[in-house]
């Protein structure tokens, strides 16, 4: 049904792909994978279960994102540059050497088949009992993120992988944590405009590819329903810093939306709301919400004409990312990984993050 299925991304249960999970991907014309640290083992499984994702494509690659941001988000450990928190490298006060954090980054993940990092964390840690975002910030002030959000796109999309602006519109000032519960913003929207979207603007004219969708209960923008089930919220990203590219929502199996909404009906109020990709963390979650999804464009509760935006718009995504697309070859993954050069970087980061630790 128009590539429906292009509008899902799913995880996967394990190191390899199932027969069920080939199939579901492949009959469904599926847009993407999410991969987590069970689906990783070493670099060559990892390019193995990526390549085996890949055969189930049709016209264009499937999407393979992970979060992948430095510190205690990391799906991927051994043989994976292991970098501090984007904090800590900030401390430094050089975009530039953000930069070079994240071209390491994008390369390795490249190298293995990963086209879509969940970063830069674009939210501003300025409420000291959040834990949920804490040291995955930037900063703590919009000036401290916005100065950086920049060079970590480019270092993903200068070298093959496409970042994600998250977590609209601002998680960094709650105390919920919305893997559990709906946070709540309390803040103003001329708040809002001066603090937290800063962030976001500056990803959205750095050319980010995605911008991601929070679980988030924001009164000054939409009294009746969270961020990411709201249109008020994606008509902001859309028609007030006029992003063209793909939003996606946060993992829709949080605990923010099933405690509050029916699958079936959060999976749709988000597409109908404007999110082009819905993410969900189990297959059997994804193809619970494409059978909603279907059912509402039989009801016409989901037009047509919106569904084919969307897939237009991801479309078009793959076709600048991912025309060009060949398996990846695993002896050459060595060439990428372990590199001596990225260790002898990354013990000089560390040596300075600890010195700049000591003068404050």
């Amino acid at each position: 049904m128009i590539g429906l299925g292009q509008l899902i991304m799913t995880g996967i249960s394990g190191l390899t792909l199932t027969s069920d999970e080939a199939e579901f991907l492949e009959k469904e014309n599926i847009g993407g994978v999410l991969l987590f640290s069970k689906n990783y083992e070493s670099p060559a499984q990892l390019a193995e279960l990526v390549n085996s994702i890949q055969k189930c494509r049709r016209e264009y690659p499937l999407i393979i994102a992970v979060d992948h941001e430095g510190g205690r988000v990391m799906r991927f450990k051994s043989h994976f540059t292991q970098f501090p928190a984007m904090m800590d490298i900030a401390r430094l006060g050089s975009p530039k050497i953000c930069f070079h954090v994240t071209r390491i980054m994008a390369e390795e993940l490249s190298a293995c088949g990963i086209n879509l990092n969940m970063s830069p964390v674009c939210d501003i840690t300025n409420n000291p009992n959040n834990k949920v975002i804490g040291d995955r910030a930037f900063g703590k002030t919009e000036e401290e993120v916005s100065k950086y959000v920049s060079s970590a796109i480019r270092g993903f999309q200068t070298n093959g992988v496409m970042a994600c602006a998250k977590h609209f519109p601002g998680h960094g000032c709650t105390t919920k944590d919305s893997h559990h519960d709906l946070p709540y913003v309390k803040k103003s929207i001329e708040e809002l405009r001066a603090t937290e979207f800063q962030p976001f603007i500056k990803a959205v004219k750095s050319r980010v590819e995605f911008v991601m969708m929070a679980h988030l209960q924001v009164d000054a923008i939409d009294e009746q329903l969270p961020t990411s089930l709201s249109p008020k919220a994606h008509e902001i990203v859309r028609e007030e810093f006029r992003f063209k590219k793909v939003i996606i929502s946060d993992d829709m199996q949080m605990g923010a939306i099933v405690n509050e909404y029916g699958a079936d009906e959060a999976a749709v109020r988000a597409i109908v709301a404007g999110s082009d990709i819905i993410e969900y963390r189990d297959m059997d979650a994804a193809q619970n919400a494409l059978a909603a999804l279907r059912q509402a464009m039989k009801v016409k509760d989901l037009k047509n004409e919106a569904v084919m935006a969307k897939v237009a718009r991801i479309t078009e995504l793959k076709q600048s990312y991912m025309s060009d697309y060949k398996p990846i070859y695993i002896p050459e993954i060595n060439k990428k990984l372990g590199v001596k050069a990225n260790q002898i970087f990354l013990d000089d980061l560390l040596e300075r993050i600890s010195q700049a630790s000591v003068s404050v």
